[in-house]
Formats: C-alpha cells, sequence, structure tokens
C-alpha cells in the first residue's frame, strides 16, 4: 500500500480489499436473465462460492435486481430498447418481462439474501444509475466494490465504470460473471482491462485474499 498525501492507494489486489472497506454486489442474478446464459450452472457454482467466502468475512453484500415498468409508464427509451432485445417492431408486441410480480424477476433461489444483506431494483444498466447504491456504500465507508453476476456485457461493464467515475475501486471476478454473448462479453472485459479502471480476479483468487484477511 503506497502512502501519499495522508491517502492509503491500493498497488495490488490484497491490498484493495480492506474487509471493512470492501463490499460484494451481486448483479442481476436473476430467474428470468439466468435462463437465458449457456454457461447458467457453472455461472451459478461461481457466484455461490463468491457469496460464501463475503458471508464468512463479513462483507456486506447487496444485490440488484432489474425491473421493467408497466409499458405506459416505460418512456421513450425503455420501450425502444425493449423492441430491440424482444425483436418486435411495434410497441404493441413489447412484453414487460421483469414486473415485480413476475416470476422472472426474482432471484434464483440459491443466493436468497440474508436478512443483513441489501436488496436494489434498477430500471438501468449501471447499478449506481438511479438507485440508493452510492449513498448506501459511502454511508457504510465503502471504497471497494466486487462485483459478480450477469451479464458482463449488458450491465457489468457500464457498472465498473460508473463504480470508477465515482471514485470506487471496482474489481470483477471474472470466472463468476456470466455473458449473454460470449464474444461481446470478452469484448467488454477486454476495453475494461484497457482502460485500467478496475482490478481482475478469479474465484480461487479472491476468495482466498478474503479468507486471509479475516485472519489477520
Amino acid at each position: 500500500m503506497e502512502k501519499a498525501f495522508g491517502l492509503e492507494v491500493p498497488e495490488n489486489l490484497e491490498d484493495a480489499c480492506e474487509l471493512n472497506r470492501t463490499a460484494l454486489i451481486v448483479y442481476d442474478m436473476q430467474i428470468g436473465i439466468f435462463s437465458q446464459l449457456n454457461d447458467g450452472s457453472n455461472i451459478k457454482t461461481q457466484v455461490i462460492k463468491v457469496l460464501q467466502a463475503a458471508r464468512e468475512v463479513g462483507l456486506r453484500v447487496f444485490f440488484m435486481r432489474h425491473m421493467s415498468l408497466p409499458k405506459e409508464l416505460s418512456g421513450v427509451f425503455q420501450l425502444k430498447t425493449a423492441k430491440a432485445w424482444q425483436r418486435v417492431t411495434s410497441v404493441d408486441d413489447v412484453k414487460p418481462w421483469f414486473l415485480p410480480d413476475s416470476p422472472g424477476f426474482q432471484l434464483i433461489p440459491e443466493i436468497t439474501p440474508l436478512p443483513s444483506e441489501g436488496i436494489f431494483n434498477k430500471i438501468t444498466m449501471s447499478a449506481f444509475e438511479g438507485t440508493p447504491l452510492d449513498i448506501a456504500l459511502r454511508d457504510c465507508g465503502i471504497h471497494t466494490v466486487i462485483i459478480v453476476g450477469v451479464a458482463t456485457e449488458i450491465g457489468i461493464e457500464p457498472t465498473i465504470r460508473h463504480a470508477a467515475d465515482l471514485g470506487y475501486i471496482p474489481i470483477m471476478v471474472t470466472d463468476a460473471c456470466g455473458a449473454g454473448n460470449e464474444e461481446a462479453g470478452q469484448r467488454a472485459v477486454a476495453s475494461l482491462k484497457f482502460m485500467g479502471d478496475a482490478f481482475f480476479t478469479t474465484v480461487e483468487e479472491i476468495s482466498l485474499i478474503l479468507r486471509k484477511k479475516a485472519k489477520i
């Protein structure tokens, strides 16, 4: 850890993972999204491993859920995006996939949040836009966010970029982040690595670091 101007600047992944300043963000592990992945079973296993490690060491954990609005409230951009994603040509054919009372909106049961963990809903791709996440993290003194979930090319990439713009240190657990389109997911990771804003790690490495920190 380099010290400068009264600050501690992490030089590596282990430096960045001070337990009292680190939180886990579990991004959009919802039934309706998760079912679209080709490697869903593997990603689920990997996310659960990171979640277990985070719980063991007492990290703060926040779950994100993507939410649809009724069509009458969706607005221009929401309707335009829905038409593109659902490959329909008319708003009449758009179906809100993630209404709060729909089965697809719910988190997969294997990662049911604990009473001590938070759930935030969003209609955006970045987990920070239009949600209380930034306020909650800052109020808890969080500097580093570990990110797992789906999908890399849709929501995780903008969340990592937004986290960096807000002054957080993002950590992407690459083998616990699934992509709906593998090629697009790889491009997203390559772009993030080129920018240099984030740390990148694996499930095994981050779990070892967190458990090591808990023993210090």
